[in-house]
């Protein structure tokens, strides 16, 4: 036979029900919310060192640029140009109906001449 309880007690028994429920609900509610600010704190700093990351790489970028920059500009007058070989093809222009031994040596003089101005400009350069 079922235990019978007067409305009174039954009461109490839901009340207390209540409370301890509510008592955990606050304690998960504040546990989530504790956790959920440490996460932001992490975000937070994860946030800063990708910003720093960022800047790092960038003025590394903006360092190779303005190097790279500097060395064409110094550069810029130790190269041959089209004007300079103006000769250089009028000959290889008047030499193209001789033969192929003939276009074999204006090719090799013309290689000839450039490699010999790369060299200069990397001694030049330094």
């Amino acid at each position: 036979m079922p235990e019978t309880v007067s409305l009174q007690e039954h009461l109490e028994k839901l009340r207390a029900a209540e409370a301890k429920f509510q008592e955990e609900r606050d304690r998960r509610y504040t546990e989530v919310n504790a956790e959920r600010e440490r996460a932001l704190g992490f975000k937070e700093e994860a946030d800063r060192r990708a910003l720093a990351l960022a800047r790092a790489i960038q003025d590394y970028k903006d360092e190779r640029a303005n190097d790279l920059r500097e060395q064409l500009g110094s550069q810029a007058g130790t190269f041959a140009t089209n004007k300079d070989l103006e000769p250089i093809k009028a000959f290889i222009a008047s030499q193209t109906g001789r033969g192929i031994g003939m276009n074999a040596l204006a090719g090799w003089l013309v290689s000839l001449l450039m490699a010999s101005v790369a060299i200069s400009a990397l001694f030049l350069r330094h």
